[in-house]
């Protein structure tokens, strides 16, 4: 299975409005191992970053002046998407950016080379409903470290994403189920994943009968192989005890 992990950097939050592309960020999983085989360009977006987008990625208007137009990467990026299922953090942003650009060319939109487009976002909405479910607060919550990300970045966000995708979708890694929310969810798709805390098992003890009838299967067992049941060895009780059982 062929997975890739993609993120963008815009001028902006609208590409109705004329906003474009600065960065793209790919890497591929493949059978759940990272392959070290990525996608990382800068493009030349030819107009200026909103104030509040280039706070969030740093990238210039100068340091962009000399980069590829997406024109000239299109043919690239299709052939790394083709036949993947891309994952995208709020992929409806990302998806609506790339395909306006693809439109440009007179391209077909993602999801025609693409075999599923995945929105991580919704995917840790479903397992942590209520919660803080950004990049960062993933990372914090599965212990991936992000402390080198002081901007946003297209390749180290889809690093980082690539983490907490695979720690999300690892499977089960705990032994209790949340039963109350899943009958309040409405079915088996509702069950929630718990760590497992062995304070909340309950400590059944044996009574005094299950506890003679214990003692009298040793004293057999010990008979039956001439005083070299192991279990008598080990057995804390006075030895007059264990001789009157």
């Amino acid at each position: 299975m062929r997975q890739i992990i993609l993120d963008t950097e815009t001028t902006g939050l609208e590409p109705a409005q004329g906003h474009r592309i600065v960065e793209i960020g790919c890497l591929e999983i493949v059978n759940r191992m990272v392959t070290g085989n990525t996608m990382h360009v800068y493009l030349n977006p030819d107009r200026d970053s909103d104030p509040e987008a280039l706070a969030v990625h740093g990238l210039t208007t100068e340091f962009l002046a000399d980069k590829p137009r997406f024109e000239d990467i299109a043919e690239d990026l299709v052939r790394f998407l083709d036949g993947a299922e891309v994952i995208i953090h709020n992929a409806a942003f990302d998806t609506k950016f790339i395909n306006a650009e693809l439109a440009r060319l007179g391209r077909a939109p993602m999801h025609e080379f693409c075999t599923t487009i995945t929105d991580s976002l919704l995917h840790a909405r479903s397992l942590h409903p209520g919660k803080r479910n950004s990049l960062d607060a993933l990372c914090e919550r599965y212990g991936i470290s992000n402390a080198h990300r002081t901007l946003h970045g297209a390749l180290l966000d889809a690093r980082l994403l690539g983490e907490v995708w695979l720690a999300m979708t690892r499977g089960q890694d705990a032994l209790l189920i949340d039963v109350d929310n899943a009958s309040q969810e409405g079915g088996s798709e509702g069950l929630l994943l718990t760590r497992f805390d062995a304070s909340v098992l309950p400590v059944i003890r044996a009574s005094d009968e299950e506890l003679a009838e214990h003692a009298a299967y040793l004293g057999a067992l010990d008979k039956s192989v001439n005083g070299a049941c192991l279990w008598r060895q080990w057995d804390p009780a006075p030895a007059e005890e264990r001789q009157a059982a």
